[in-house]
């Protein structure tokens, strides 16, 4: 109730309601509604543990449903993902009218920097994605 936006996974939503984890699309919207009504104003229900081509978010905000979705990025360099969208999403959403242009702006950004990751040269196992992506070759 504090909060205006949460972002969880599916596990992580999964947790936070006490139930099984979803494994089908279909089912997104009534799990978004279930962590909503724990008191969030927006829920953005992550969908990127799904399998398929496209990564695909649900967006519930006062009772709407929108659908945000991009091109599933493969990669082994993911670390930061969830952080990394939450954060652009909350640097984003002063300096847009909705949520809903600052979570798919902020989604754009994530895939981009997804797709960038394999050119850090950074730790070892999974690397983290290209914050910089845009200014770094």
């Amino acid at each position: 109730p504090r909060v205006d936006l949460i972002t969880p996974n599916l596990p992580e939503a999964a947790d936070l309601l006490g139930e099984a984890e979803i494994t089908d699309i279909a089912d997104m919207p009534a799990q978004a509604a279930r962590l909503s009504g724990l008191g969030a104003k927006h829920v953005l229900l992550k969908g990127g543990h799904l399998a398929g081509d496209t990564s695909v978010d649900l967006l519930r905000t006062e009772g709407s449903v929108e659908s945000v979705e991009a091109p599933r990025v493969e990669t082994t360099d993911d670390h930061g993902t969830g952080c990394t969208l939450s954060a652009a999403i909350a640097a984003l959403r002063p300096q847009r009218s909705d949520w809903l242009q600052a979570v798919r702006e902020g989604k754009e950004y994530l895939s981009g920097a997804l797709g960038a990751a394999h050119r850090l040269d950074v730790g070892h196992g999974r690397g983290p994605v290209h914050h910089f992506h845009h200014w770094w070759d």
